[in-house]
């Protein structure tokens, strides 16, 4: 039996037992899902760093972001408010899209 310890999408479950695997699972508590989101986050965001083709970046980066609206659930608010965040960021600070490397600054 292989031995894997993480977080999963919901539908995984069903699709272990379809195959006709068998596996165990169990429910997390809200402490411990978010910290679980989170190690999940950073797994995706290692898987993206590895990706070498388009389709593969837009596969991790699809994955990043079902991270990250599960986890803004979890502070209980909207992607709708986290984009509205970051459209304020971006209206202050501006994006990335400009390359800029800050190099140093006196």
């Amino acid at each position: 039996m292989l031995t894997f310890n993480k977080l999963v999408r919901d539908k995984i479950p069903s699709i272990i037992e379809a195959s006709g695997e068998k596996s165990q699972f169990t429910i997390l508590d809200e402490k411990t899902f978010i910290r679980e989101l989170k190690k999940k986050l950073l797994e995706e965001v290692n898987e993206y760093l590895a990706s070498s083709t388009k389709e593969a970046a837009t596969e991790e980066l699809a994955d990043i972001l079902e991270v990250i609206h599960s986890l803004a659930k979890t502070h209980q608010v909207t992607i709708d408010q986290v984009e509205q965040v970051r459209q304020k960021k971006y209206e202050e600070r501006g994006g990335f899209e400009g390359r800029c490397f800050l190099v140093s600054k006196e």
